[in-house]
């Protein structure tokens, strides 16, 4: 399972934590602007806007987990079981695959109202990549600098909802998610007032006790509050040093760590890494399990004109300072 954020200092950010049992060995992956993305049922991109992102790459193309264009565009596909519901082929629509879905949206559109733009014509089918690598039950968050929207394609067809809290998690459905927060109206960062009786004399006894119901497990459900009301409330410098920093340690509120969600045969769901997407420069910054260290890889330091695809492997051991 995972959560997706944005967040906004003097720059806008975009990630996500990725949470899973097991890693495909993913890579930080720049698709250039003349790298030709091949689609299944409509016409190959030749030129396009450059992409930064977490991908594995298959037979040269690159399955993106989410990434952000050269505009600011960014997205991110998170797991969706028991709701994700992909459409066979249909006449008169863009029949566009899960794991093609990324590439379309951000080779072409520069903001949310050019991505609406497509979605209006868009079908999501229900196509494999291959025999060894099957559709996954996705829905997505897709965010500019400006303002994020959900899509989901479920039995009643292709949603889309405005996300005016630019937080996205897993189950249920967003419209619900985002109901769900009127039952957590009554949390707050400051000290609490004495709403149970005036006829008790209550004491504030320790600092926090405002956020006292604030859900600390680790369900989709419950990482959208946690992550909702950190971020909303999260207070950061504007360099990029704080920034960034300030955006991992929202998305820490709710990472999962080895041994609390047993997925059988001694397999544990962990944070695989977690991305944080400068908007506006065209960074992308990640930190894995076992290394907290931020790393960065700027895409404009790269030929942006290229054909062919970079890839950085993820740096994974822990990178420790020694002071003495």
């Amino acid at each position: 399972m995972c959560t997706a954020i944005t967040y906004n200092t003097n720059d806008h950010y975009f990630g996500r934590n990725f949470d899973l049992e097991y890693s495909y060995n993913e890579t930080v992956t720049i698709t250039p602007r003349n790298y030709e993305f091949t689609f299944r049922k409509v016409e190959s991109i030749s030129n396009h806007y450059a992409i930064i992102g977490m991908a594995y790459v298959a037979n040269n193309y690159p399955l993106y987990y989410d990434a952000m264009n050269e505009k600011g565009l960014a997205m991110a596909g998170l797991n969706f079981p028991g709701n994700a519901d992909y459409k066979e082929i249909e006449d008169g629509k863009i029949n566009i695959a899960p794991f093609e879905f990324i590439p379309y949206i951000l080779s072409q559109c520069s903001n949310i109202e050019e991505a609406k733009g497509l979605l209006k014509n868009i079908n999501i089918a229900n196509i494999n990549f291959s025999d060894e690598l099957p559709v996954s039950p996705l829905h997505w968050i897709i965010s500019d600098k400006e303002k994020s929207i959900t899509v989901e394609s479920v039995k009643e067809g292709l949603k889309i909802y405005d996300n005016p809290v630019g937080v996205l998690t897993n189950n249920p459905t967003f419209d619900i998610q985002l109901f769900n927060l009127n039952n957590y109206m009554s949390l707050s960062t400051e000290p609490p007032l004495n709403n149970f009786s005036k006829e008790l004399n209550m004491a504030i006894y320790s600092r926090g006790m405002g956020a006292i119901g604030l859900p600390g497990d680790l369900s989709s459900a419950s990482r959208f509050v946690k992550a909702t009301f950190t971020k909303m409330n999260s207070k950061s410098g504007s360099s990029e040093s704080e920034s960034i920093s300030q955006f991992f340690h929202i998305l820490e509120s709710v990472y999962q760590q080895r041994g609390c969600v047993h997925m059988g045969e001694g397999k544990y769901e962990i944070t695989i890494y977690s991305s944080c997407c400068n908007m506006d420069k065209g960074i992308y910054y990640y930190i894995t399990y076992e290394n907290s260290q931020i790393t960065g890889i700027d895409m404009n330091k790269e030929n942006l004109d290229s054909s062919e695809l970079i890839s950085y492997n993820l740096i994974k051991g822990q990178q420790i300072l020694m002071q003495n």
